[in-house]
């Protein structure tokens, strides 16, 4: 899987943050600036250190509960299931 692309499929190096204050989640392994300070993003700490997987992809679960309960608020409900789409997408093609 390309670094850039984290466990959730989201493509990290689109985000404004990225390589200023956030490296990633694959860097971080999770960590991410966004999260409270030195808690795991639950979606990560869910599929890499529960799951022993690689990415949401591997799960069969994929878009699962964790997904929607760390919704970005800023996204409307339609752009907010774009953007799952999109996720799962992105996993299928890694």
């Amino acid at each position: 899987m390309r670094e850039n692309i984290s466990v959730c499929g989201t493509d990290c190096s689109v985000c404004y943050c990225f390589g200023k204050m956030c490296n990633g989640c694959n860097s971080c392994e999770g960590k991410v600036f966004h999260a409270p300070e030195g808690k795991v993003c639950p979606i990560y700490d869910c599929v890499r250190n529960s799951k022993c997987m690689q990415n949401c992809g591997e799960c069969g679960d994929v878009p699962c509960k964790i997904w929607f309960d760390t919704r970005d608020p800023k996204f409307s409900d339609e752009e907010f299931s774009e953007n799952v789409i999109m996720r799962v997408q992105t996993l299928k093609k890694e």
